[in-house]
């Protein structure tokens, strides 16, 4: 059998390529008159933090299509490290909106002066005006991080072994009654916190219980951790009279005063 072939009219063709071409000029020129409008210029930027805190007005009067949200965002994030992610929203037709999500210190880090860092090990400072909180602090990094920089993650093993021992410590009930006032960790083979206790119900249980040492090393924190709530139960008031407890060893070592 004899194969047809299909053939358009030459008119027909570059009739349709002369439509396609006129409606891609029209696209293009509706688009390039809607940014120029001034109907779509930015008149108001509203964020989601007390009004008068940041200064954003450098976006004021720009074209709402023109501006790169995502290259903005990166932009603002280096400019206020203290916060975990800033993005940045279109309110058609002449809006921003600026989300602001904080970062949770989970601790303090003492270099030349005190950071907070967060779950992901970024350093970072309080915002202006925030009051401290009242966390553990992380000694002993100084030659770790010589020249820290704020928002930048330090992904150190010591550093993460000491958010280990938080996490261990805050989330066993087993320790409700307590909390880590300072983590050690200049040796990392000597890795030691120390523990207050927050039971104010018995006032004189909270007299005599001194800051215990803990020694855990850097590995199998969680392990240790299960050892040293075995621990505290089986000694309950008695810890006050211990100095300090070493989970480095196959068997811990506890030393009464």
């Amino acid at each position: 059998m004899k194969k047809h072939k299909i053939s358009l009219p030459i008119k027909l063709v570059i009739s349709g390529i002369t439509i396609i071409v006129a409606l891609l000029f029209i696209i293009g020129y509706l688009a390039v008159a809607l940014q120029n409008l001034d109907y779509f210029k930015i008149k108001d930027i509203a964020v989601n933090r007390p009004e008068g805190a940041f200064d954003f007005s450098e976006l004021l009067g720009r074209n709402i299509f023109r501006i790169d949200l995502k290259k903005e965002s990166r932009y603002i994030t280096e400019l206020y490290p203290v916060y975990k992610n800033i993005r940045l929203f279109r309110i058609l037709p002449n809006r921003l909106f600026i989300g602001f999500t904080d970062r949770n210190p989970l601790a303090y880090v003492k270099l030349y002066r005190y950071f907070c860092v967060d779950s992901d090990l970024a350093l970072f400072e309080l915002p202006q005006g925030q009051e401290a909180w009242d966390l553990p602090v992380i000694i002993g990094l100084e030659r770790k991080i010589p020249g820290p920089r704020p928002g930048k993650r330090y992904n150190i093993k010591e550093l993460i072994t000491a958010l280990n021992i938080i996490k261990e410590i805050e989330t066993n009930s087993l320790f409700k009654k307590y909390k880590i006032e300072r983590i050690d960790i200049t040796n990392p083979a000597n890795i030691s916190c120390f523990i207050s206790r927050l039971d104010y119900s018995n006032v004189q249980a909270a007299a005599d219980f001194q800051v215990l040492e803990v020694k855990v090393g850097q590995d199998d924190i969680s392990d240790k951790f299960r050892v040293l709530a075995g621990l505290f139960t089986q000694l309950k008031d008695d810890i006050s009279n211990i100095k300090y407890i070493d989970l480095r060893f196959k068997e811990p070592v506890v030393k009464f005063k």
